[in-house]
């Protein structure tokens, strides 16, 4: 590799922090020399040379940079109106599909629970059944739920109780864990 003094990279401008060119050196105009008898032949011509160079160069950048931080994603958030419109959607497609089972199954059946006889539809007893085995899932759901929630409460209970022992506070009846001087 060779080092040719017309064609080595100029040295940047003299640039203040925020970017801009200084104030002591215009952007058209190449900084200048400390002492003109110091500065060497070869290295006149490219800082003539460079203006025309750089110029183009450092315009471009300034008028199409990109800005130092990203403009903000704006996202709409989920709300419970929109969650029902889905919901709704949804619901409609299933009642769709079901009346089309319905429909399609209208051979008359004979039904017999405990003791009672009746005549349905094929679909409509077929339905009938599923909603009576939802209904017993939901009751089921619902003890496990009821479970859950007296225990998370004798919980929340026992820990406000030891929160309070903790912070000095008396609540109910004065107990010393075991191993402690009386």
């Amino acid at each position: 590799m060779t080092t040719d003094p017309q064609h080595a990279p100029a040295p940047p401008p003299a640039e203040t922090p925020s970017g801009q060119p200084g104030p002591e050196t215009p952007p058209h105009q190449p900084a200048p020399a400390a002492a003109p008898e110091q500065a060497a032949p070869e290295r006149a011509a490219p800082e003539r040379a460079a203006p025309e160079r750089a110029a183009p160069e450092r315009a471009a950048p300034e008028r199409a940079a990109p800005p130092s931080h990203p403009l903000p994603q704006h996202r709409i958030k989920r709300t419970r109106t929109g969650g029902i419109w889905v919901a709704v959607g949804f619901f409609a497609v299933i009642l769709l599909l079901l009346l089309i089972f319905i429909l399609q199954n209208g051979q008359k059946v004979d039904i017999s629970y405990l003791g009672m006889h009746g005549h349905l539809p094929l679909g409509v007893a077929l339905l009938l059944a599923a909603v009576c085995g939802v209904l017993l899932v939901v009751l089921a759901g619902t003890a496990r739920i009821g479970q859950l929630r007296a225990t998370a409460r004798r919980h929340r209970r026992i820990d406000a109780k030891r929160a309070a022992a903790a912070a000095g506070e008396p609540v109910g009846p004065a107990r010393t864990p075991p191993g402690s001087p009386r």
